[in-house]
């Protein structure tokens, strides 16, 4: 049972990401305030729910949400700052986005910076355990895939459709033949010794 609140009669954002261990695409992070009563069987941790329960779930979020924002921080940022740093930055942006401005804030994870002066709170898996930093995984990963999907239709050569853009197998032999695109992450290590091994001895 996810936990509605850390802190009762407090206008609370719940903050997370969705992206930050892919090769390729943007991070995606987003800011949810959500009532205070509100409640959902199918809500969870992102990664713990279904394709199908993760865009019905969405759906009840942006309809019953007292304020939402969802944004994008591409790879050429990510390359730029580090993807801990673009992390946050987009977690900034998210709340920047925000119409109503929160008196506390919850944090997917154990780093944040400090916005503003509004007092935070990082808890480890908090995805799993509070309503509006699951509602925050569910658009995060939810808007994350549909952008993926969209890159695949333009680079249809590493799966993106469906490793949306992590580290498989395929994925890093596609870049050992294809090279890379400019939704790669140049900073990260895109193939590892196994996969060039690999490559060699089919080539």
């Amino acid at each position: 049972m996810l936990q509605k609140s850390l802190n009762p009669d407090t206008i609370e954002a719940g903050c997370d990401e969705a992206g930050r261990g892919s090769l390729a695409g943007p991070v995606c992070a987003a800011a949810v305030i959500m009532p205070a009563d509100y409640s959902n069987a199918l809500l969870n941790d992102s990664k713990k729910m279904t394709s199908h329960n993760r865009n019905i779930v969405r759906q009840e979020i942006e309809k019953f949400a007292v304020d939402f924002a969802v944004i994008f921080i591409d790879s050429h940022k990510i390359d730029e700052i580090n993807i801990l740093k673009a992390s946050i930055l987009g977690m900034h942006k998210a709340l920047d986005e925000l119409r109503i401005r929160p008196q506390h804030i919850l944090i997917d994870g154990n780093r944040f910076y400090p916005y503003k002066d509004i007092p935070f709170t990082c808890i480890v898996r908090g995805d799993g355990k509070f309503v509006s930093i699951a509602a925050a995984s569910v658009l995060a990963k939810t808007y994350r895939d549909e952008r993926m999907l969209q890159l695949h239709n333009k680079c249809n050569k590493y799966g993106w459709d469906k490793n949306k853009g992590y580290p498989t197998e395929k994925h890093r032999k596609a870049i050992m033949e294809h090279g890379i695109t400019p939704y790669h992450r140049r900073s990260f290590q895109l193939m590892n010794s196994q996969t060039v091994l690999s490559f060699k001895n089919n080539t």
